[in-house]
């Protein structure tokens, strides 16, 4: 497979990412939006700059196409952070639908996120502990028609703190859906979960164990909280702009990756 196009999306989608300087799958790609089409469900431990956000996202947006509806599908993360780099792929990637989101994370209003969910985004990207509150309230969320369920990163949010949280959203999903799970490791927890009832998935696995492609750069500073924002400040004043590579899949997402 050496174009978006042999992946048999909507022809929208192939021409989103060549908009975007997507121009060949990745690996985890090739392997796993197939699959999804198909309507599998999926396990895949990608590589950090590996590509996985498309990976789950492309084949989606094609779905959301053919029938546009809210809440489609619901993407799970463990921080913040995470959420937002998300939400602004499905942006990017869906802007020609165009598809609406909805970042549900702690730290902000209540009330408007609440407001946000009652006019039916396409796509939810949550974190477990806000999503949560959010299904509590008398007025929750409403998720039975959902077709997608995304936990990413699911080597941390599989972790004990978040257990509680994610077995009462669980709980209140509809069966009849899809479940994309992806992980820079496979650890025992992705593989052990119950609660997702995962039925005869296909499993992608990235070869050698490492949880970061070679060509991302990663470093780390000490420095006081106190003076955090002004040390990101001059370090990313003295990095600058990074020049990707002519067809880079997911150069913003390398961006990212630097700055953490």
């Amino acid at each position: 497979i050496d174009n978006f196009h042999e992946l048999k999306l909507a022809k929208w989608i192939v021409n989103s990412c060549a908009t975007m300087g997507m121009k060949k799958p990745t690996p985890i790609q090739k392997a796993c939006i197939p699959a999804v089409l198909n309507g599998r469900d999926v396990i895949g431990s990608a590589l950090t700059g590996s590509g996985k956000t498309a990976a789950f996202a492309l084949p989606i947006l094609h779905r959301l196409s053919e029938n546009p509806y809210g809440i489609f599908a619901l993407v799970l993360t463990p921080t913040r952070e995470l959420a937002f780099q998300i939400a602004e792929q499905f942006q990017a990637l869906g802007a020609p639908l165009p598809v609406r989101d909805c970042v549900v994370v702690g730290g902000l209003d209540l009330m408007k996120q609440s407001i946000e969910l009652d006019r039916l985004p396409h796509v939810v990207i949550a974190t477990p502990g806000r999503l949560a509150g959010l299904l509590n309230r008398p007025r929750p969320p409403k998720l039975s028609k959902l077709k997608f369920l995304v936990p990413d990163e699911a080597d941390r949010l599989f972790e004990k703190r978040f257990s509680k949280d994610l077995s009462f959203i669980f709980s209140k999903l509809p069966t009849t859906r899809q479940t994309l799970l992806f992980s820079a490791t496979m650890s025992y927890n992705v593989r052990q979960s119950k609660d997702l009832a995962v039925n005869e998935p296909f499993v992608w696995t990235n070869e050698g164990g490492e949880t970061t492609v070679k060509k991302l750069v990663e470093e780390y500073l000490f420095m006081p909280m106190s003076v955090k924002p002004t040390y990101l400040y001059k370090v990313l004043d003295k990095v600058g702009p990074r020049k990707q590579p002519s067809g880079s899949p997911n150069a913003q997402e390398d961006d990212e990756e630097l700055i953490k």
